[in-house]
């Protein structure tokens, strides 16, 4: 059995799951979540508290239980409180700003990169470099900083790109003259 499958998710005030025919919805303060899950689990509410369990004792069922109570947890987090995730920008003329459903970045190429942002997500970029990525659903800020990012990843000379905040980039000498 998974030890993450084994806890239950606590269901807080102000949010409402329904399980119906494979599905999990989770409704609450922030909006609403919806995930499919297979024959592998079992979900039950019970109160304020919501149960996976696996339906036999094979590999892929242990699998299983881990994943979707981790999935529902993130969903339960989404709607009640969400996600963010921060971006910095850091470079000569490296640069971010926001144009409606845009996010448009000049990065030290010659054209400027445009990103749409996808519907469920809230981006804001300030003048200091930050852009900060928050919305309810945990896979979707994830995946959405991890493109930004992608556009030109730090690099450990100059320190340049755009990272995590949180991210630590380790810096490597440069070049030395030979005599």
């Amino acid at each position: 059995m998974s030890k993450v499958g084994k806890l239950p998710v606590a269901i807080p005030a102000g949010v409402t799951i329904t399980v119906a025919n494979g599905l999990v919805t989770v409704k609450g303060p922030k909006g609403e979540l919806k995930q499919d899950f297979n024959n592998n689990v079992s979900v039950e509410v019970n109160g304020t508290e919501l149960v996976v369990k696996p339906t036999a004792e094979t590999k892929a069922a242990n699998a299983a239980h881990g994943l979707y109570r981790a999935l529902i947890q993130n969903m339960v987090t989404g709607v009640t409180t969400g996600f963010t995730k921060t971006l910095v920008i850091t470079g000569v003329g490296y640069r971010a700003e926001v144009k409606g459903k845009e996010l448009v970045m000049n990065l030290g190429y010659s054209n400027e990169f445009i990103a749409i942002i996808p519907e469920g997500l809230t981006v804001t970029a300030d003048a200091q470099g930050k852009v900060t990525i928050s919305g309810i659903s945990k896979q979707q800020v994830g995946e959405f900083s991890a493109q930004i990012r992608g556009l030109r990843g730090p690099e450990p000379y100059k320190g340049k790109g755009i990272r995590y905040e949180t991210e630590v980039i380790r810096r490597k000498v440069g070049k030395t003259g030979v005599k």
